[in-house]
């Protein structure tokens, strides 16, 4: 069974996006994104938020096409165009680049992406991610820490009543001062139930 795996990048003190949705303190190298290439490479599939699947759209499907288009970057434009996507959208009526629209995110949903073939399934998102932790649905962690204080924003973990256990997978600094840090779920039952994203 494919594994839905929450791909962030977060400043130090937990933060994904900035007061006005800015991620302009994220600190992107080629070795850092490389690395994303790599892993969303084995992906099975992108899930995404409205907001997030529009802003991809909106620069990925042509980001190789200029003369100055090249390395790590140029590269990720091949990748998702190809890889398949799913965007969680009430209110998006259509959808290109080899993307499904789904319209509620749903325990019983998630298992069938996830009972069908291929990789895992990389989530990202900040309202989306909420989602899927509320109804505990993440199976493993890849954070990128950012060697940044940025104050306020939209903090990666949502208040919960629950606690939930890691098991520590990986870790890796790259040269610009990011550290990555990997865990995976400690295998509890799921809950059920449904959020809207």
């Amino acid at each position: 069974m494919r594994k839905i795996v929450l791909m962030m990048s977060m400043s130090l003190d937990g933060f994904i996006e900035g007061p006005d949705h800015d991620i302009d303190w994220h600190v992107v190298d080629d070795e850092l994104h490389q690395y994303f290439n790599d892993q969303v490479r084995t992906m099975g599939g992108l899930l995404s938020g409205r907001v997030t699947h529009e802003l991809m759209a909106g620069y990925w499907p042509t980001a190789d096409a200029g003369p100055e288009a090249s390395g790590p970057e140029a590269e990720f434009a091949g990748i998702w165009r190809e890889i398949p996507k799913f965007v969680f959208s009430r209110t998006l009526e259509r959808a290109d680049w080899n993307t499904t629209i789904v319209r509620e995110v749903t325990v019983e949903r998630i298992r069938e992406l996830t009972a069908q073939p291929g990789g895992d399934l990389a989530l990202s998102g900040a309202h989306l991610a909420a989602s899927f932790l509320r109804l505990d649905l993440v199976d493993a962690y890849h954070l990128c820490i950012h060697p940044v204080l940025i104050g306020r924003g939209t903090p990666l973990f949502p208040d919960a009543d629950t606690r939930t256990r890691l098991e520590l997978t990986g870790t890796r600094t790259f040269g610009n001062g990011v550290v990555l840090l990997r865990y995976t779920r400690n295998g509890r039952p799921r809950s059920g139930g449904s959020e809207e994203a």
